[in-house]
């Protein structure tokens, strides 16, 4: 598979909790350089980042992250500023404590009213598979294609597992025609970002296939 092809299903993720501007800028211009899909950065650089890229590189930020376990209401107005303030793509966290107790319908409920609050925008919807059972996983599949929601998504990268090629193969047995998949947390070769497409994800959270191309160049970091 041809590099360029790779990077542009790359979601370049920097969200470091001590990350600054100029790391930030960094991802920014890495993005636009090597043609990733998005930029996937803390809410609070949404907006400068926004100013920055304009419309070169989509932006991508998280929701609820990384356990999942506000209010349906505050992931609504989290989504609803981040996109006023410029992004593209949200990435949201479910509920697991709800899922634990079998309370399908308020998942439902929360992920339709993200749908609603990002309108046109893509939404990412994240079940940190590290932390379900494979009947849950399944579950999350049904539920996220009734949500209308645009992808299905791994993993945050901040729990005790990312990302696995057997998580990958069962999502795209499970979901319906209108999900798509994003493999993310743990990405660290070239060899596995193409694994995880092969195995039919459409973009990989990560931002090591970047680092590896800069070395490459011998422009590493």
């Amino acid at each position: 598979m041809d590099i360029k092809e790779i990077l542009s299903k790359c979601d370049h993720t920097l969200l470091d909790r001590c990350a600054k501007w100029e790391d930030i800028k960094t991802i920014l211009d890495d993005g636009m350089k090597y043609g990733t899909a998005s930029a996937c950065i803390p809410a609070c650089y949404v907006k400068a980042a926004k100013e920055y890229v304009g419309d070169k590189l989509a932006i991508c930020t998280v929701i609820g992250f990384p356990n999942g376990y506000s209010t349906e209401g505050a992931k609504v107005f989290e989504a609803r500023e981040a996109i006023t303030n410029g992004a593209d793509e949200i990435d949201t966290v479910i509920n697991t404590c709800h899922l634990k107790d079998g309370k399908y319908d308020l998942i439902l409920s929360e992920l339709r009213a993200l749908r609603a609050a990002c309108g046109d925008k893509i939404l990412k919807v994240i079940i940190e598979t590290c932390l379900l059972t494979d009947e849950e996983k399944i579950k999350m599949c049904e539920i996220v294609t009734e949500s209308g929601a645009d992808y299905i998504k791994t993993s945050t990268g901040f729990s005790t597992a990312g990302a696995t090629f057997a998580d990958v193969e069962l999502f795209s047995r499970h979901i319906g025609k209108n999900v798509k998949i994003k493999a993310a947390g743990g990405i660290s070769s070239i060899a596995d970002a193409e694994r995880f497409v092969e195995l039919g994800a459409s973009r990989l959270g990560t931002s090591r296939v970047v680092k590896i191309v800069k070395k490459e160049e011998g422009h590493g970091y």
